[in-house]
């Protein structure tokens, strides 16, 4: 049987012939044991050798041949599904997600017999510096769609063996786990009084991974050498920046699919010795936050974590942007945390929300205000849901009222002459003396957003009428 490929979007790629057995599960080996999967035929020695390893280690020989699991239809199928639906940008050679699917239909025999005997070699990955919200830039590394579909794929099949074995305090990136989960135990441990926090900013954390530090805890729970081969070269795989291959000899750059799961595993070792310690405490990706009832216990909590991070896991401690402090100084992934155990929005999440706003009302983008508002809603529609738990109903109101006023002069300024001006407000019930006077008052375009004529010809309603979403509204409904 040939390769079958859904017509219209591609997203069902059978690259086995026949279908495979179900994923291996908790204590299942039917389909990572030599045989029972896309291998078929393996030879008897292959077998044997697993018999045996599964007698002498029973918990690490279920996972000495997950390639297999790798390489079957189903997880390559979804693998696919997933990078698809994810888009994102090409890397250094160029290709689009929409062009993987032909890729895979010409070369999926090669790609395939690279990954089963652990020879897949990865491209560079394409090096992009963002703004970080804080100042400063944040290095991202973006691999080429075919090495985003085989990370895809490796972690669909390492994720279910390593997550179940990470800290119950450890929040970022894990499935059915969320940044509100991680808020919620957090104001559990300031409720029970524990009012001082350690705040860790782990210093360019996913450029500092050490290579041979991660491999080796990733090698204690697995145990086919042909995928950590494969994880070792993603690592490794050099950086393409202005036409230059720099060598990558630490670090696992932000922009993978397998990222977030390694920096999980690596920073497991963290988690379990703030347990061994008795320490109660919150880890969302590499933002650590540990309670404690006083500052000299925090200023101790502090110094000894430190000489952990740095000296067993080679990672450095931020040491400026670190501190012991009341929890009202310092913001947790966005949020203020308040005596008692209560919830507000950090100072800063406003501030970043008011720089987006400005960008997208710039008065000078050339843009119908209808497109406005829709990108405008894009946004507000999120950023109030992820603080609708924050008691922050007042700071709603003041930034609906200031939304409204930067689209007002955005209108004022779209009918450029005062002519124009005064027949739109006319038109939207303004008395035309009135119309006029607004109009040919010469004061700049955002405090003619404020007048008395602006407010009457745009009001509330009117905003409403043209599809902008209301952030107090929105607010209020969500706590319902």
């Amino acid at each position: 049987m040939g390769v079958k490929q859904q017509q219209g979007d591609g997203d069902q790629l059978w690259l086995f012939p026949e279908a495979q057995s179900a994923r291996m599960g908790s204590g299942s080996t039917a389909s990572a044991r030599p045989g029972a999967g896309g291998e078929g035929g393996t030879q008897a020695a292959a077998c044997e050798e697993w018999q045996a390893s599964t007698v002498l280690a029973p918990a690490r020989a279920l996972t000495a041949y997950l390639m297999e699991e790798v390489c079957q239809r189903e997880n390559l199928n979804q693998a696919y599904r997933r990078v698809k639906a994810n888009k994102g940008a090409p890397g250094v050679d160029g290709m689009t997600v929409g062009e993987l699917g032909t890729w895979l239909h010409e070369h999926k025999e090669r790609l395939l017999a690279s990954l089963r005997d652990g020879r897949y070699q990865p491209q560079p990955v394409r090096g992009v510096q963002i703004p970080k919200p804080g100042g400063g830039v944040r290095q991202l590394g973006i691999p080429t769609v075919v090495d985003r579909f085989v990370q895809q794929a490796l972690l669909q099949v390492l994720e279910p063996l390593l997550d179940p074995t990470f800290s119950a305090s450890s929040y970022g990136f894990r499935p059915r786990r969320s940044a509100h989960d991680a808020l919620a135990k957090a104001r559990q441990y300031v409720a029970e009084d524990r009012v001082i926090v350690v705040d860790l900013d782990l210093e360019k954390f996913f450029d500092r991974v050490n290579h041979d530090i991660l491999m080796a805890r990733l090698a204690r729970r697995i145990a086919d050498k042909r995928l950590l081969r494969i994880v070792r070269r993603f690592l490794q795989a050099g950086m393409m920046s202005n036409g230059v291959c720099v060598e990558r000899e630490e670090g696992t750059p932000q922009g993978g699919p397998l990222s977030p799961l390694l920096a999980n595993l690596l920073l497991d070792d963290l988690d379990r010795e703030l347990e061994r310690r008795g320490h109660c405490f919150c880890r969302y990706a590499d933002d650590c936050n540990i309670y404690v009832q006083s500052q000299a216990a925090g200023e101790r909590v502090l110094a000894s974590v430190t000489k952990f991070l740095e000296g067993q896991l080679k990672l450095r401690i931020n040491r400026e942007k670190s501190a012991v402090a009341f929890v009202l100084e310092r913001k947790f992934l966005g949020h203020r945390l308040l005596p008692g155990g209560g919830l507000g929005m950090a100072p800063v999440s406003l501030q970043r929300a008011k720089d987006r706003i400005r960008r997208i009302t710039r008065r000078n983008r050339g843009v119908q205000l209808s497109r406005m508002i829709s990108e405008l809603n894009s946004f507000l529609v999120g950023w109030v849901t992820y603080f609708r738990y924050a008691a922050c109903r007042g700071h709603l109101q003041d930034l609906d009222q200031w939304v409204r006023r930067k689209l007002r002069c955005v209108r004022l300024k779209q009918r450029k002459r005062a002519r124009s001006m005064a027949e739109f407000l006319h038109s939207l019930g303004v008395p035309k003396n009135r119309s006029w006077t607004t109009a040919a008052c010469g004061k700049g375009w955002w405090r003619m957003a404020a007048s008395p004529a602006a407010h009457e010809a745009m009001p509330p309603a009117w905003f409403t009428a043209q599809g902008l979403v209301g952030l107090a509204e929105r607010y209020a409904a969500l706590q319902h």
